[in-house]
């Protein structure tokens, strides 16, 4: 555990909370429900990491290890049109589990960090010399 407060004013109840909310309703997503269950084969594992990565990225704790951009890229079957997707649906979840101000800085950092692995995928097998759209 870090001697550091929190980045937002969450538990790891509420973390643990919308992981599981988000994925229960991942499994299902028409567009989401594909791109995991190419992957993810022991549902309880992997959102057990998901919520070592979101507590480590909120909480400031230890315990997540991997690389989401790494994972993301080599998945294949992962497109920058897919992180809107996935982002509203979190966002509806944080909104539908937390308290407006914990809901929106959480976003807020989703977003950030979706950002950054859109980037990454839009980039595999990107020709050197094209431009990133940073949009």
């Amino acid at each position: 555990m870090s001697n550091l407060p929190p980045r937002i004013a969450v538990t790891p109840e509420d973390i643990e909370r919308v992981v599981a909310r988000f994925y229960a309703r991942t499994r299902v997503h028409p567009v989401l429900r594909p791109i995991f269950a190419a992957h993810v084969t022991d549902w309880p594992a992997h959102e057990a990491k998901i919520v070592r990565f979101w507590r480590g990225a909120i909480l400031g704790e230890v315990g997540y290890e991997g690389s989401p951009m790494m994972a993301h890229r080599r998945a294949g079957n992962v497109e920058a049109a897919h992180f809107p997707v996935w982002l509203g649906l979190f966002d509806t979840v944080l909104r539908e589990t937390l308290p407006p101000g914990p809901a929106g800085e959480w976003s807020a950092l989703a977003h950030r960090l979706g950002r950054g692995l859109r980037l990454g995928v839009e980039d595999v097998g990107r020709a050197p010399s094209v431009v990133p759209n940073f949009h």
